[in-house]
């Protein structure tokens, strides 16, 4: 039996690790990329190996990574590591945080933002898409943010409502390929990214508690099932869809 294959940028660490070993436990199979700690893709890679299926990790940077050089570097790896010239699911997952209000948020960084949240998934998909297999899925990631505002976030919060735009459109034009794009937007999450300040300042992650639903922040494993349920979970009449997992933050 032929097994699906998964690529998840930003698989190294946080929700994009989490996607991959969920994926993994369902017998997908995992390219991943990471921008810094070839350790930590490295430590990922057996802990996917683990599991029974077979991974590979590619560095790429989000932000101005040449798209055309990582598209040859897959190639490479599809045919040599895994005997096809295809996969099946895209993971648009890669990201950052910037923290500023509107009046503190500086041109670079709203650059910056861009380039990861919007442009990268956008040409990404736009140059991967012919090597995904018909059938397969793109999920691109966005944030709880573009539904709820808290303080600081404003230019972060608006490339994630662009990726939602996105995601509809690239639903209706991969359509008739029978290949599904939806969006997942996670609310507040116990990780490393924007600091780590959810995870560590114990203060923010009480407030965010109270204001969700079911009591608690969130888990990297929270949003890692989630993945592998909109991708491998039999969910194969969704599409076009924003699904948020925030455990009902900001109701």
């Amino acid at each position: 039996m032929t097994r699906k294959i998964a690529l998840i940028t930003g698989a190294s660490r946080g929700l994009g690790r989490s996607a991959a070993l969920h994926l993994a436990r369902a017998g997908v199979e995992v390219i991943g990329t990471y921008n810094r700690s070839a350790e930590a893709a490295a430590e990922t890679r057996r802990e996917i190996e683990a599991l029974g299926v077979r991974a590979a990790m590619l560095p790429f940077d989000a932000d101005g990574g040449d798209v055309a050089a990582f598209a040859a570097a897959l190639e490479q790896t599809l045919q040599g590591t895994f005997g096809r010239d295809s996969f099946d699911y895209l993971v648009n997952n890669a990201g950052l945080g910037v923290h500023a209000s509107i009046a503190g948020t500086e041109p670079e960084q709203l650059d910056l933002l861009y380039r990861v949240h919007l442009r990268t998934p956008f040409v990404l998909t736009q140059t991967l898409s012919p090597r995904i297999a018909e059938g397969g899925a793109v999920l691109f990631v966005s944030s709880g943010l573009a539904r709820f505002t808290l303080p600081g976030y404003a230019a972060y919060a608006a490339m994630k409502g662009a990726v939602e735009v996105l995601t509809r459109y690239a639903a209706q034009e991969f359509g008739p390929r029978g290949i599904r794009v939806n969006c997942l937007a996670p609310g507040a999450i116990a990780t490393d990214f924007g600091g780590g300040a959810v995870r560590d300042n114990a203060e923010l992650n009480a407030r965010v508690a109270r204001m969700t639903a079911l009591g608690r922040v969130g888990a990297p494993e929270d949003i890692g099932a989630g993945v592998a349920a909109l991708l491998d979970g039999g969910l194969g009449w969704m599409s076009g869809q924003r699904v948020e997992l925030s455990g009902g933050q900001g109701l």
